[in-house]
């Protein structure tokens, strides 16, 4: 049975793995360089550096990055990845400028005071054909949990607030729509490639239910990717995913 984590990952990963694999066949190299804003542990960035990309993770935690080696150590793959203490906002005192194929920006700008300057900052990492991949947390999923936990008052709160924050002890500082995500993206000067809902059964269905009913995960994972690219299920999404692209590769 395939670990509840794919839950969380699943479809980014899918979506991601495509995005590099057409970068190798554009570019002709087989070797990619990939930056991986906020990148903690390496959930994403060791399964690159396994396709054979070298990964540099930027995060401000020193645990984190010390999970990282680790992990990377154990998949064989510390010689292709490389963690350094930073954050989105001092991106350039760690990280040169243009010097990557592809940028993921995941879990950064719901901590950012000015979002825009997150993204601004991975789209001046890439190189002139390059690929950002950008994850954050969705307002309508935080709005139909707190409803469906009963916190009716809470979803209201949230669903007025600018930040898409339910009260003082909300954990997350920023949520975004979809239109709010691609116009960050789009301001930044990238094409919008594809935009998906994640998490959008995930983190309402029962743990019980997935872990001992036989299949569930499996079925649950097929129904998170059917519905990840319909518009409809976007705005009930617990995080939203874009996939933006330089005009070049766009183009290309």
């Amino acid at each position: 049975m395939r670990p509840r984590a794919a839950l969380r990952t699943a479809v980014v990963w899918e979506v991601l793995q495509d995005a590099l694999d057409r970068r190798v066949k554009a570019t002709g190299r087989e070797s990619l360089d990939v930056l991986d804003t906020g990148g903690g542990s390496g959930r994403f960035a060791v399964p690159a550096a396994r396709l054979g990309h070298r990964v540099t993770v930027v995060d401000p935690s020193p645990n984190a990055l010390f999970a990282l080696e680790r992990r990377a150590a154990e998949a064989g793959v510390a010689d292709r990845v490389r963690g350094v203490q930073g954050d989105a906002h001092g991106l350039f005192d760690v990280v040169e400028r243009g010097g990557y194929d592809a940028v993921l920006c995941h879990g950064v700008l719901e901590y950012m005071d000015d979002p825009a300057e997150g993204i601004g900052n991975a789209v001046a990492a890439l190189r002139p054909e390059g690929v950002l991949s950008l994850l954050a947390a969705g307002l309508g999923g935080a709005v139909l949990a707190r409803a469906l936990a009963g916190h009716f008052k809470e979803a209201r709160q949230a669903l007025d607030d600018p930040n898409g924050r339910w009260g003082e002890g909300d954990p997350v500082p920023h949520r975004f729509t979809a239109g709010q995500l691609t116009s960050l993206v789009t301001g930044a000067g990238l094409e919008v490639a594809a935009v998906h809902g994640v998490r959008v059964f995930a983190d309402l269905v029962p743990g019980v239910l997935v872990d001992t009913e036989p299949g569930a995960l499996d079925a649950l994972l097929e129904l998170e990717a059917a519905v990840a690219e319909l518009p409809a299920f976007h705005s009930v999404a617990t995080q939203l995913h874009v996939l933006g692209e330089t005009r070049g590769t766009a183009e290309s």
